[in-house]
């Protein structure tokens, strides 16, 4: 089981690395969902948290490097909203 399972988080995953680097690029939160971001998060806290409890393997390191994957999206998303806060205030 643990391998199937490591195959749906790692497609589930694939996409985050685009997202951050789109977010890198474009300094802009459109196209982005802090809620969706911070929902995904909870679902990868609570399989790192069901791992920990129930079914110990090593998937669950796939579990938190998407945690921090997603957690860096959520802190770029932060970061660029600070940044179009700023620019608004600048014009």
């Amino acid at each position: 089981m643990g391998l199937l399972e490591f195959m749906m988080l790692f497609c589930f995953g694939f996409s985050w690395p685009f997202s951050i680097a789109k977010s890198l690029k474009s300094k802009s939160t459109k196209g982005k969902s802090l809620a969706f971001m911070l929902l995904v998060e909870a679902g990868y806290a609570f399989g790192i948290a069901h791992k920990l409890v129930y079914s110990r393997d090593w998937v669950v390191w796939a579990y938190v490097a998407l945690f921090f994957v997603v957690l860096t999206d959520i802190a770029l998303y932060l970061r660029n909203r600070r940044l179009e806060r700023q620019h608004k205030t600048e014009k």
